[in-house]
């Protein structure tokens, strides 16, 4: 799968000045970084290319500032990569012109330097190619080590693999494995997972699914926008009735196409959205007025399990039920557990990825048992969809 992009294996960064690409898009509260997940992930990529003499020059977006502003600063997130690394991570108050080139001047090799926020210039989102050279002067190989904002056309993320020689990080590597392995080399037969609230966000990923899955399996409030076309009642619960339709034609694009398509025999629901709130199982058939669907029952899960037991590769992106409220996660998370065992026991090859999707993934305990859970959100889904993204074309083996 590598061999269709350039990686760290192929490049001698000994003495050299590497501008590393890196997602330090982080939540921090009050300066404090309470979530490290994504440095975690970039740390093999940084210590490796400094203890093998590359001068490490750190770039990242962080939040949407429009123009400089204090409040989104990289500089508490870059002590916290320091803290993570458990080594010393220089920091420059600007991303380009004299202060950058300063303190890049004053780097050895091994050393870590992080720059600031390369948003707080507006020809990072243009991809503006002033601000892509005023980058490039800094460095002599780009690496991108962002899958996680690789569909986003910027000069820090796909400008610059167009000014210097441009290699994919151990991150960005791991995750093209793994969604190689997932959708375009699968082992058959393959499910996908499409959760989550809106069929409206993921009209285009299911189209992609539906070409490449042997089974599709709709969970989350999406499932209710398909049974109600299917004639089904769905008392008060969150459904896209203009989008009825919609999903009509993706049942008929399923049984024309001969992929199964899985949907709730049962349901949990409530007549009030509210952790603990008084709640049943009822028959997908027997919803009430006022009801509210809020997550799969017993049923349901089970049969997405005996689904599971019969594949080899799984994609999972969307949760079951409202999984944020106890007893909505039990759907969410009883079938993660049976996911995260087949994965164990090698016999299931599993993706997931999704902000949501981590999240649920996390209440159920299950992160580090799946094949691979990608931290990438916006990305995993257009790679999802069959998109093309910006930030990986650029580093493919031409």
């Amino acid at each position: 799968m590598t061999t269709a992009f350039r990686t760290l294996d192929h490049v001698d960064v000994k003495g050299k000045r590497i501008l590393v690409r890196v997602d330090l898009n982080v939540p921090v509260e009050n300066g404090v970084v309470t979530d490290a997940t994504r440095i975690e992930r970039a740390a093999p990529a940084i210590t490796e290319i400094a203890d093998k003499g590359g001068k490490v020059i750190l770039l990242s977006h962080f939040g949407r500032p429009k123009g400089r502003d204090p409040k989104q600063s990289l500089k508490p997130v870059a002590a916290e990569v320091a803290h993570v690394i458990k080594r010393p991570v220089g920091f420059a108050d600007d991303c380009i012109g004299e202060v950058a080139e300063r303190a890049v001047a004053a780097m050895k090799p091994g050393d870590i330097l992080c720059l600031e926020n390369t948003r707080f210039h507006a020809g990072e989102e243009k991809n503006d190619p002033a601000f892509v050279a005023a980058l490039a002067k800094l460095g002599d190989i780009w690496v991108n080590d962002a899958f996680s904002a690789a569909h986003r056309a910027h000069a820090s993320t796909e400008g610059l693999g167009y000014k210097l020689p441009a290699y994919a990080g151990r991150t960005m590597q791991d995750e093209l494995e793994a969604l190689g392995k997932a959708l375009e080399h699968p082992e058959r037969p393959l499910a996908a997972i499409v959760g989550g609230a809106k069929i409206s966000t993921k009209l285009d990923l299911l189209g992609n699914l539906l070409d490449k899955v042997d089974v599709l399996i709709v969970g989350g409030a999406m499932a209710n926008t398909f049974l109600l076309a299917q004639g089904k009642n769905v008392g008060k619960s969150l459904v896209e009735a203009n989008l009825v339709g919609t999903a009509r034609e993706i049942l008929d694009k399923a049984r024309s196409a001969k992929r199964e398509i899985v949907l709730p025999l049962d349901v949990v629901v409530a007549e009030k959205f509210e952790a603990h709130a008084p709640s049943r199982v009822v028959d997908a058939n027997n919803v009430g007025a006022n009801d509210m669907i809020l997550d799969i029952g017993p049923r349901s899960a089970e049969q997405v399990v005996s689904v599971l037991v019969r594949m080899k590769t799984l994609v999972w992106n969307g949760p079951f039920g409202a999984f944020e409220m106890e007893p909505f996660d039990n759907g969410t998370v009883e079938v993660a557990e049976a996911a995260a065992e087949l994965s164990e026991a090698g016999k299931l090859v599993s993706v997931a990825g999704g902000g949501d999707t981590v999240a649920a993934l996390n209440v159920a305990g299950v992160v580090g048992r799946f094949t691979y859970v990608s931290a990438a959100g916006g990305a995993f889904l257009e790679w999802l969809e069959g998109k093309t993204l910006p930030g990986v074309e650029v580093l493919r083996v031409k």
